[in-house]
């Protein structure tokens, strides 16, 4: 019996790939002879090819990805060297662009399936299966011809969104797994890095047939639902229709996970937003740039002004995940422009504020636009920004510091009091992460893997640091443009230092222990032995439990952490002030 296998390499296992499930789905008839794998580009590849081959297929599709492309062209190129003569297909979005271009440079493949690829996976299927319709009449392929020549079908006209199958019927293989759903397809904008914008055929699934997959969720109460939408709310009555039914239906544990344009949100939708259960929903929201000329060179429409308003309002809510994404490498934004744009993205205080990198994509306006934007990026995948007329290397190296630190201190949402009592010894928030990846890099502390205990010691390093020069030129004598407020002696500005430090101290210790009850005590940590006894007695006249824990404070506060009841949200435990 024929068997075509469907392989996918995803970047995590938590990860899964629908692309592939939608394509066996819609082969659904040839499901005798259609064989899905899934693999991780964390797997060694002998794995992989060891399983592959174990298969024994007489045919393989492979989905491509910017993520994956390399790990997938050297796991086939030693396939094909132990699979002669299985065919090898390739599809998605890494080598649809330049299909005939792909083939060229990869004689492991056989050929391309470019564009949508549901239908024409069928007709391939069925090419295999029952010897028609032949390749030559299948369009939506790119292959070689016996002679060595190229043939390219052209792509296939896009498909009825609502005639693709569900692709999750059996959930056994999802278990502790991310689930991507799709209720509609293309972009109604044109931003030119994205190859959404390529796709101007907005189309949206059924929303009766929405309605019936998502219940399908709800009962299974699986874990977390991703929209792969690329604007979830450029439609306003698809996106309500889908959030009310959510919200009505709500099962207390499914999350669902929206990328939309926060500036396109109307009255109704954020009155609904205010009204779900805590962590129901979480927004992702690419704002980019706030740089006006930035925005207009790359085709993105926005309002910033109204998009902040409103992010700020489902903030007020206290009950959504907000994730807002910013691009460096963009044209026209140099490093203090992006500094600008840093500043005002960050003053939403977002849950997450993900600083990326330019992508140079195939296929997308930006790469038609890299020789008069000066860009240069990397040859290879994923195509990163190396520079552009407005942001040399020098530039990029230092935003990427700036990055590295806003993932440990700021996305990782263990250090949220901390930062909040550091941020104010900054000039602004920029500053501050500027300025401790300098002091990682000058301490040689970016090269080394750190505990999460080490991430605070090494922060408490850097306060105190700073502390000291700016103590230093306040008394006197070091820096004649800091002013010595008024007549502060240095023995002043120790007594403020150190209250300063201990002040942090404190926000650490706090933060610490919102997230967990700790085995053991931070050397920062105030003397808590003249406060045993009275924490003891306490705990046994209220029937504290075990799993909770009290802390005395350097202000004289004295905080219980209640761990069995924690935020829906953020995590974090319960904390109520007491007195013993």
């Amino acid at each position: 019996m024929m068997k075509i296998l469907l392989a996918a390499c995803n970047a995590k296992y938590i990860h899964s790939n629908l692309a592939v499930f939608n394509l066996k789905a819609c082969a659904k008839e040839y499901d005798s002879n259609v064989v899905l794998r899934e693999y991780t580009i964390n797997q060694q590849k002998d794995d992989i090819l060891k399983d592959i081959y174990r298969c024994h297929p007489d045919v393989i599709c492979i989905s491509c990805y910017i993520w994956n492309i390399t790990f997938v062209r050297e796991l086939m190129q030693d396939l094909r060297k132990i699979l002669p003569d299985v065919p090898f297909w390739a599809g998605g979005p890494e080598v649809s662009y330049d299909a005939e271009e792909f083939l060229k440079k990869n004689p492991a493949f056989d050929g391309v399936m470019v564009g949508e690829g549901e239908e024409t996976f069928l007709e391939l299927v069925k090419h295999y299966v029952n010897g028609s319709p032949s390749l030559e009449k299948t369009t939506g392929l790119v292959y070689c011809k016996p002679d060595g020549t190229i043939q390219n079908n052209g792509w296939r006209k896009i498909m009825d969104l609502s005639r693709v199958p569900f692709a999750y019927e059996d959930l056994k293989d999802f278990e502790n797994r991310i689930i991507y759903y799709e209720s509609s397809r293309g972009c109604p904008f044109s931003c030119s890095y994205c190859l959404s914008s390529v796709d101007k055929k907005l189309r949206f699934r059924d929303l009766e047939l929405v309605k019936k997959e998502l219940q399908f969720f709800l009962d299974h109460k699986v874990p977390q639902v991703k929209f792969v939408d690329r604007t979830f709310n450029c439609k306003h009555d698809h996106a309500m229709t889908i959030w009310q039914y959510i919200k009505d239906h709500d099962n207390g544990i499914t999350n669902f996970h929206f990328e939309i344009s926060a500036d396109l949100l109307r009255e109704n939708e954020l009155e609904l937003m205010s009204t779900m259960r805590p962590g129901l929903i979480q927004l992702e929201i690419g704002v980019q740039s706030t740089n006006p000329d930035t925005i207009r060179a790359i085709h993105r429409t926005m309002d910033f002004p109204k998009l902040a308003g409103i992010v700020n309002r489902i903030h007020s809510f206290k009950n959504i995940h907000q994730h807002l994404d910013l691009i460096a490498g963009l044209p026209y934004e140099d490093y203090d422009s992006f500094h600008r744009s840093f500043n005002d993205v960050y003053a939403l205080r977002p849950q997450q504020l993900q600083l990326g990198f330019l992508k140079v994509l195939k296929g997308s306006h930006m790469k038609e636009m890299t020789e008069e934007y000066g860009i240069v990026h990397k040859e290879l995948e994923p195509y990163e920004v190396l520079g552009t007329r407005w942001l040399p290397y020098e530039d990029i190296l230092k935003l990427k510091m700036v990055e590295s630190m806003v993932e440990l201190y700021y996305n990782s949402g263990q250090f949220q009091n901390t930062i909040a009592c550091v941020e104010p010894l900054f000039e602004d928030a920029f500053t501050l992460y500027e300025k401790l990846g300098q002091f990682y890099e000058k301490k040689g502390y970016s090269e080394i893997s750190h505990s999460r205990m080490r991430r605070y010691e090494i922060l408490l390093e850097f306060v105190k640091e700073e502390l000291e020069e700016k103590s230093v030129g306040k008394s006197g004598n070091q820096d004649p443009e800091v002013e010595n407020p008024a007549g502060k002696t240095a023995e002043d500005c120790r007594g403020m230092e150190t209250a300063t430090w201990e002040k942090v101290a404190d926000s650490m210790i706090y933060d610490l222990y919102l997230r967990e009850n700790l085995k053991s005590h931070p050397s920062f940590e105030y003397d808590q032995k003249p406060y045993e006894k009275a924490v003891w007695e306490y705990r046994r006249q209220e029937k504290v439990p075990k799993t909770a824990h009290i802390e005395v404070f350097r202000d004289g506060k004295i905080l219980l952490f209640d761990y069995e009841n924690r935020d829906p949200l953020l995590h974090n435990a319960a904390v109520k002030e007491i007195q013993i």
